[in-house]
C-alpha cells in the first residue's frame, strides 16, 4: 500500500474509532512500527491527530482539538438534537450570533426556519448555507481563514465584532470544568469571547462528554452564560456545577 494511501486508511479508522493502536496499524499494513510512527508523527503535524501511548487519537486534549473535517462527520445526530434544542431559543426577526464547530455548523443551517433572521458568523460553512437564502442577512466575519476550524479568525475577525451587536450568541466548546469553560486555541477563545460581549443573551453548547475536561485557554465562567444546551443528562456533580452557576440547563431529547 502507498504511503498516502496507508495514511488515509489510518484517517478513515480515526474517524469511526476515535484512535487507532500503533501495534495494530503495523499488523494491518504489514508494515515497521517505525514506518507508523512516522506516519503519524505526519498527521499529527498537520494538526489532524494527537499522538498518545501506543498510538494516536482525535479525541480533543488540552491543547488539541481535531480537524473540522472530522469533527463534521461524526456525531450527526447528537449535533442535529442539540441544534433542535438551541433553535427553540430563536425568534423570527432577532440578530443571531454562531462560532466556529461542527455542532454550530448543524444549528446554522437549521435556522432557515426561523427567517427572517440576521446571521453574524466566522463559520464559513454557516455563511455558505445561508448567504443565497431568502430572508437571512448573513454578515460573514472576514479575517485570517483557518483551515483546521473552517472559521475566520484573527485581528480583522475580531475588529469586526467589536462594531456588531446581537441578540443571542451561540457558543460551542469542548471542554467545561470547575465552572469554567475553556478552549485549546486562542484565536477561537478570543473570537468566542467578543460573540459573547457583543449579545444579549448567550447560549453554551457543549457535548455531555466533554464536561469534567479543561483546555489550555480559559474562555468564561460557567455563570456568563444565560442556557447550556447539552446531549444527555449530565452526572449529579456536573448537574450541580451547571446549577450552581446560575444557568438553565437543557437536555437535547
Amino acid at each position: 500500500m502507498k504511503r498516502d494511501d496507508r495514511r488515509q486508511r489510518i484517517i478513515d479508522t480515526l474517524v469511526q474509532d476515535g484512535q487507532v493502536q500503533l501495534d495494530h496499524l503495523a499488523e494491518t499494513f504489514g508494515v515497521s512500527k517505525m514506518t507508523i510512527h512516522r506516519d503519524l508523527d505526519d498527521l499529527e503535524s498537520e494538526g489532524l491527530l494527537r499522538k498518545i501511548r501506543g498510538g494516536a487519537t482525535i479525541e480533543a486534549g488540552t491543547q488539541f482539538e481535531s480537524d473540522f473535517r472530522f469533527r463534521q462527520l461524526q456525531g450527526h445526530e447528537v449535533k442535529a438534537r442539540m441544534a433542535a434544542a438551541a433553535l427553540k431559543l430563536v425568534e423570527p426577526g432577532m440578530t443571531v450570533m454562531v462560532n466556529d464547530g461542527s455542532t454550530a455548523t448543524t444549528l446554522g443551517t437549521a435556522l432557515v426556519d426561523r427567517r427572517p433572521l440576521s446571521v453574524i458568523t466566522n463559520n464559513d460553512a454557516v455563511a455558505q448555507a445561508l448567504k443565497a437564502e431568502p430572508g437571512m442577512t448573513v454578515i460573514a466575519l472576514g479575517g485570517r481563514y483557518s483551515a483546521k476550524y473552517n472559521a475566520w479568525v484573527g485581528r480583522v475577525t475580531e475588529t469586526a465584532l467589536e462594531g456588531l451587536r446581537a441578540d443571542l450568541a451561540f457558543i460551542s466548546t469542548p471542554a467545561v470544568a470547575a465552572g469554567q469553560v475553556f478552549h485549546m486555541d486562542d484565536d477561537i477563545t478570543r473570537v468566542k469571547r467578543l460573540m459573547m460581549d457583543a449579545a444579549q443573551r448567550r447560549v453554551l453548547m457543549v457535548n455531555h462528554s466533554r464536561l469534567g475536561h479543561t483546555a489550555l485557554n480559559v474562555l468564561a465562567g460557567l455563570s456568563e452564560f444565560h442556557t447550556v444546551i447539552t446531549d444527555a443528562q449530565p452526572d449529579p456533580d456536573h448537574s450541580r456545577m451547571i446549577a450552581d452557576s446560575g444557568a438553565h440547563l437543557v437536555v437535547a431529547r
